[in-house]
């Protein structure tokens, strides 16, 4: 089978709202013939998370995954300091995202974390951006059963992105500018720490 390309940053289609998918839809094989594209291009890419924009079907259809092989180039301690953790597809339609409140309310920055991130829409550059660290979602799967997560570190930002994109929003529109670069110089960046990179950005 031959697989849709990704839509890159300057289509329309990644920045307008996605329409939520119809009630009479969910469970179809058209719907879950979509699911199953996505699966395949985030993977072939290879990503951790798509929304159905990014192939050009304005819907309101995401698909999320990481691994282990997908995080096997970060140490222990970034793994830790980034909250990422491997976890299993999950598909999510119609999704309502709900930010989860921290649980030391009154600490400076407590319940947002910024780190680099990029896009398979963006290809080739990376930025920092600031996301919250603890966030719930629900939905339903391409079956129609009702879909609740209440995820943390990595996985809620990557739900956060993926949500975005289905609000019409990249991750170029949250960024903090001048941390905008091209994977090749990230390399060195991302072996700092987060004040280290913006220092040395100026950001």
């Amino acid at each position: 089978m031959e697989l849709p390309p990704i839509v890159l940053a300057g289509r329309a289609v990644l920045r307008k709202p996605a329409a939520p998918v119809p009630p009479e839809e969910i469970g179809t094989k058209r719907l879950k013939h979509l699911v199953s594209t996505m699966v395949s291009v985030m993977r072939k890419a290879p990503g951790v998370g798509l929304a159905a924009p990014q192939i050009g079907v304005d819907q309101q259809v995401i698909v999320l995954e990481d691994s282990e092989e997908l995080m096997s180039r970060l140490t222990p301690g970034q793994r830790a300091e980034r909250g990422r953790v491997p976890f299993r597809l999950r598909v999510i339609i119609n999704p309502t995202l709900r930010v989860l409140a921290p649980s030391l309310p009154d600490a400076a920055g407590a319940g947002r974390a910024t780190f680099f991130e990029g896009c398979l829409s963006v290809p080739g550059y990376m930025a920092l951006v600031e996301r919250d660290l603890s966030v719930e979602v629900s939905g339903v799967d391409e079956d129609g059963k009702e879909v609740r997560w209440e995820a943390t570190g990595w996985p809620a930002r990557i739900l956060q992105h993926e949500v975005d994109h289905l609000r019409g929003t990249l991750y170029v529109d949250r960024m903090v500018t001048r941390s905008f670069c091209s994977n090749e110089e990230a390399k060195l960046l991302l072996s700092l720490s987060v004040a280290e990179a913006r220092a040395a950005l100026g950001a």
